[in-house]
């Protein structure tokens, strides 16, 4: 496997040789390292068009800047927030709070898949997330909604109450059904790298080389996505981090987020207040991690990542609008 890795850079001004990267706006690359096995090679950017060109997200949204995708999670058992949005009144106004403060796409969760949780019942899913979701569009949000869901009769009720794209943790692996439902509404579908299930994946995971073993899983998830009926067109990755990772594992996956530019797919990242963060900066409650969760949000946004899914809206929001002035090649104000 030959793996091409373009090398993201924000700094002013751009050469005449750079190209952005996946249509971002704000960062370019001029050289893609091809390493196959031990041998590594620089190739200039021009040789793999690709690379440059925009990953449309869903329609009306902007495909040149990093998106907000705010998490409103209907569980009373979440890592970070379980229990504070369990009602439906609680879960519509955070939304709402959530669209004020400047979120792109609002993910509705009805199950966690944080480490040790437990399967929940389709039903129950379904009770969790549907009422929000027709309770965002009864209130006249037009955003776009994500369903953060494994299971294909909970994605195809939120789709039927409003929802515009699934996101799957299990990457199709807990219900391959997932992939119908996404085919017969033509909508996006997110598919993330885990090792194991919630239930195992923190126990003591291992890679060889996690970059390329990761990239490795979601193209062979994304060939199964097509042979599926999918559009190649409406699929995104998402590299997992936390989900059966080490401390090391995430940074590694960091560091390297934009040779996933090379499947060809939007990349969303969700590292908001998870564990390495706490590890990292010794904060142990999950609530406190604002500042480290923004300070991986605008790294990964350096790389090009198309979705940052976070917990914060209003901080992030804050953040980017910094980012883009001091990156953004032409901003006079």
């Amino acid at each position: 496997m030959t793996y091409r890795h373009a090398r993201p850079r924000t700094d002013l001004p751009r050469p005449p040789q750079a190209q952005a990267l996946a249509g971002s706006a704000h960062v370019w690359f001029d050289t893609v390292e091809r390493v196959d096995g031990t041998q590594r090679t620089l190739d200039a950017a021009a040789s793999w068009p690709d690379l440059a060109r925009p990953r449309a997200i869903l329609p009306n949204l902007p495909n040149d800047r990093p998106l907000v995708m705010g998490i409103v999670n209907v569980t009373p058992d979440s890592f970070s927030d379980g229990g504070t949005a369990f009602t439906l009144e609680a879960a519509l106004a955070r939304a709402c709070a959530m669209v004020a403060a400047g979120a792109d796409i609002l993910d509705i969760g009805g199950e966690s898949t944080r480490p040790g949780a437990q399967d929940v019942p389709v039903v129950d899913e379904i009770a969790r997330t549907v009422p929000v979701i027709m309770a965002i569009r009864a209130s006249g949000i037009t955003t776009p909604i994500s369903i953060d869901t494994r299971k294909a009769r909970v994605a195809e009720a939120a789709l039927g109450a409003g929802a515009d794209m699934i996101n799957d943790v299990s990457a199709l692996g807990y219900d391959p059904d997932l992939a119908a439902v996404a085919v017969a509404s033509r909508v996006p579908i997110c598919l993330m790298h885990a090792q194991g299930t919630p239930q195992t994946m923190q126990s003591d995971p291992r890679y060889d080389d996690v970059l390329t073993e990761v990239y490795d899983y979601l193209a062979q998830r994304i060939d199964l996505a097509v042979s599926l009926g999918v559009d190649a067109a409406q699929v995104i990755t998402d590299p997992g981090i936390g989900f059966g990772k080490t401390k090391l594992h995430n940074l590694t996956l960091l560091r390297g987020l934009s040779m996933f530019h090379s499947l060809g797919a939007p990349i969303l990242l969700g590292a908001s207040r998870k564990r390495f963060i706490g590890t990292i900066s010794g904060v142990e409650d999950a609530s406190l991690r604002m500042p480290g969760s923004v300070a991986v949000a605008l790294m990964a946004a350096g790389q090009g990542a198309q979705i940052l899914r976070v917990h914060d809206v209003a901080e992030t929001v804050q953040a980017l609008a910094l980012w883009r002035a001091l990156t953004g090649e032409g901003a006079t104000t």
